[in-house]
């Protein structure tokens, strides 16, 4: 029986991935989909946690939704062209440049079965805990998007609704993170 270790803030970092006009249009549910990126958002910046935002070729897909609410502070953005963010080039700098203590990226955007899933299988490759937001994630199809993750998880991937990752960050109620997050998560 394998051990597994509950989330630390401190060594975790958010992926969001592809959060697009062109893309959002077209996934299953993307409203719950934005709703969970922020709350995502929302707990890493209140965590001064970091942040990665990609966009799969802007120029043709269009920017990330104006819905989903980047934070200034403590955010990387990459444009991208490979489906897998470990292939590019600009993302792997911005990994090799966490903290060393950051062995902990949690998921989340679309599509699914596309995107998400061949980010997470590379993670857990160069040796970092992976979790899915399985609630803040979607594909055009929810055939799709459910396979992606129900492959993701028989390969070691942590699949998961967004408060079960939030609620693990904050570890307890009373604190100032708790009372910043509270109006997000009612």
């Amino acid at each position: 029986m394998n051990n597994i270790e509950l989330i630390t803030p401190r060594r975790c970092c958010l992926v969001v991935i592809d959060p697009q006009e062109r893309l959002m249009k077209a996934v299953q549910k993307p409203e719950r989909v934005i709703k969970n990126i922020n709350i995502l958002l929302r707990a890493f910046e209140v965590f001064d946690l970091p942040i990665v935002a990609t966009t799969q070729y802007e120029k043709g897909l269009g920017p990330i939704v104006p819905e989903v609410e980047l934070p200034e502070k403590g955010l990387s953005k990459i444009d991208k062209t490979e489906f897998n963010c470990f292939f590019n080039r600009d993302f792997l700098k911005v990994m090799n440049g966490l903290s060393p203590a950051v062995d902990t990226l949690i998921l989340a955007g679309v599509e699914a079965h596309i995107c998400v899933f061949q980010t997470a299988i590379s993670a857990m490759n160069f040796g970092f805990t992976t979790w899915v937001a399985t609630d803040a994630v979607s594909s055009r199809s929810k055939k799709n998007a459910r396979q992606a993750i129900t492959l993701m998880q028989t390969n070691s991937i942590f699949c998961c609704p967004t408060e079960t990752v939030v609620y693990q960050l904050l570890k307890k109620a009373g604190t100032q993170q708790f009372k910043a997050l509270l109006p997000h998560l009612k």
